[in-house]
């Protein structure tokens, strides 16, 4: 068993097959928790969460990326969208949490790759940082997890140290840092605060030998694994929609990177996320 602990079949990119992309994961084994990104794609985890007994499950939050309006164009992720700008409704994320199938608040962090224009650079970051801060206390509040999103700037690893900043702030280390993609002594240290890091298809990328080298040092019981579709899809698979049956391509990776058995990785990286996520 595994479980795919963030994946977003909640967006347009599953609208046509969303239920067969399911039926293959859970036929294969892998539970899956999908992410919000703002209330309204936060509410559809929500819905689909809520038409599975078992195995599907939901993480609501804002990601910083809709906090400003701007248009989002990534080709090599097929991303070309307009963000609308969106406060943070905490009594509306509150009330979506009452479902018993919301297992964690997020993604929420720092992301500064994406700018919007016309709008200075430092108050942006505040601002971020702030919102951020909003979704701990929230978690907080409701004694649930946080998945955190983090994406630094071009050639730069600037958002981890922030991110690092805000948790030391809000003390509050029941987080997991998805699609972990800082440097090895950031690794070190969201391990030494307790956080555990979650590792995408990135890990299976020869043009990714840091990750590959932090997945290595990482210990089993600070390891999940994700699969961040639709993107990110893993060899043998890149550059295809990726899905939550890919999830086995990651642990499989890691076992190679750490020279154990796969069924080692499996059994480790599912009872953390059943642990963290309480499910």
């Amino acid at each position: 068993m595994l479980v795919d602990t963030h994946c977003h079949l909640n967006f347009k990119d599953f609208k046509d097959d969303r239920d067969e992309v399911l039926k293959r994961s859970l036929d294969n084994n892998i539970w899956v928790i999908n992410v919000g990104s703002q209330l309204s794609t936060s509410q559809r985890a929500v819905e689909i969460a809520e038409q599975y007994d078992e195995g599907v499950y939901a993480i609501i939050g804002l990601h910083p990326i809709h906090l400003y309006p701007q248009h989002v164009d990534e080709p090599e992720q097929n991303l070309d969208f307009d963000a609308r700008a969106e406060k943070f409704d905490k009594e509306a994320y509150k009330k979506l949490a009452e479902s018993k199938k919301v297992v964690g608040i997020g993604e929420m962090g720092i992301d500064y790759f994406h700018m919007p224009d016309g709008y200075d650079e430092q108050e942006v970051k505040n601002y971020q940082k702030q919102v951020f801060l909003q979704g701990l206390e929230l978690a907080q509040e409701l004694d649930l997890p946080v998945t955190i999103h983090t994406r630094p700037s071009k050639n730069s690893f600037d958002a981890y140290d922030d991110v690092l900043e805000v948790l030391e702030k809000a003390n509050y280390n029941k987080c997991v840092v998805h699609c972990f993609g800082g440097n090895i002594q950031q690794a070190k240290r969201f391990l030494d605060m307790g956080l555990l890091l979650s590792f995408t298809g990135i890990v299976t990328f020869k043009n990714a030998p840091e990750i590959q080298e932090i997945a290595k040092i990482t210990p089993l019981e600070q390891m999940m694994v994700e699969t961040d579709s639709p993107y990110l899809s893993p060899e043998p698979n890149r550059g295809k929609r990726n899905e939550p049956s890919y999830t086995q391509f990651v642990a499989e990776k890691i076992a190679e990177i750490k020279g154990i058995e796969f069924s080692k990785v499996a059994d480790a990286t599912t009872n953390t996320a059943r642990k963290f996520f309480n499910i």
